[in-house]
């Protein structure tokens, strides 16, 4: 979830245009869901959103790993015990996912559900847990223990009490699937943000690209960068609201699962990308990576940048990235 990302645009009727944007507002998967879209006229664009809001149920419908009729549920009860047969969409998704887990070191992982949740971020927590019990946390988590067949499309943990959950990059696959979908449909621009995870299209009606403002965690009120996106997407991952504090340590909700501690030194990290489900899959990885790794390997990745807010307030920008270009302070 991302509260510093403030899309920036103009709602503007259709005096002097000949067509409209039109914003609509509601709860889905859990999150905020916010769709604009330019259309010519009031009822066409809530044909659009009417369209992009079925598909949300239909992908949630098949990625879930909370609603217990779903094929990864299907999977997640079969661990240790048999290869499930998925819909192409899932699997090519958990094989994209696991290619993200190759890059990343296994510090994006979806196997993370397999976690046992000993870290508590809601104040309850007065000590840190024993080594052995972080230990122990990590014990079935793993990427390298889920079994792809792309044969019959089917998917394999090899352990059993595995989880696959999807929540690092289902979003980002979602915000994904509504763009394609609408662009098919004939709309000609939009935006599509769930919770923080943001993919563009398109313009705005005076021609304009579409603009995202990033405000620093450390100074909430406060934009300190205005980026335009064009056919692109932006997700960050964060961690100002839920974390701990030990010895004078701040350890994040964002676990590292190969190890077991929550991820520290970093607040917030950005990452602009072509798809929102790699930028929703990148951000996390490289949250848990660190500034130096993180950017080193985003510098490698030809379309993605990524920005950095350390816990000390320093904001550090991959090499493709020129704050002082975009900076609004």
């Amino acid at each position: 979830m991302n509260i510093k990302l403030l899309l920036l645009f103009v709602l503007t009727s259709s005096l002097g245009f000949s067509q409209v944007t039109h914003k609509r507002e509601l709860t889905m998967l859990g999150s905020p869901f916010e769709m604009i879209v330019v259309a010519d006229d009031i009822p066409q664009a809530d044909v659009y959103i009417d369209l992009a809001v079925a598909e949300v149920s239909r992908l949630e419908n098949l990625i879930s790993d909370w609603i217990p009729t779903t094929p990864i549920s299907e999977v997640n009860r079969n661990a240790g015990v048999k290869a499930v047969i998925v819909p192409q969409e899932v699997f090519d998704l958990v094989q994209r996912s696991i290619t993200v887990s190759k890059l990343t070191s296994g510090a994006f992982d979806i196997t993370y559900a397999s976690l046992d949740k000993i870290w508590k971020f809601d104040g309850s927590m007065k000590k840190m847990p024993s080594e052995e019990e972080i230990r122990n946390s990590v014990a079935k988590v793993g990427y390298q223990n889920i079994v792809l067949n792309p044969k019959d499309h089917s998917i394999f943990l090899k352990n059993e009490g595995m989880k696959l959950g999807l929540g690092g990059i289902g979003q980002g696959f979602i915000a994904d699937k509504i763009k394609a979908l609408l662009i098919a449909k004939g709309a000609p621009a939009g935006i599509v943000n769930i919770s923080g995870d943001i993919n563009t299209w398109g313009k705005q009606l005076d021609g304009k690209q579409w603009k995202v403002g990033i405000k620093n965690p450390l100074n909430k009120d406060k934009i300190f960068a205005t980026f335009p996106l064009e056919n692109s997407a932006v997700e960050t991952s964060g961690s100002y609201e839920k974390y701990v504090t030990f010895n004078g340590v701040r350890y994040s909700h964002i676990i590292d699962t190969r190890t077991g501690y929550p991820a520290s030194g970093v607040i917030s990290v950005s990452v602009f990308a072509t798809s929102t489900e790699l930028a929703d899959a990148l951000a996390t990885g490289i949250f848990v990576l660190g500034v130096d790794i993180g950017i080193d390997l985003i510098d490698q990745l030809p379309g993605v940048g990524c920005i950095y807010v350390e816990n000390n307030g320093k904001i550090t920008a991959s090499k493709n990235i020129d704050l002082k270009k975009y900076s609004d302070e």
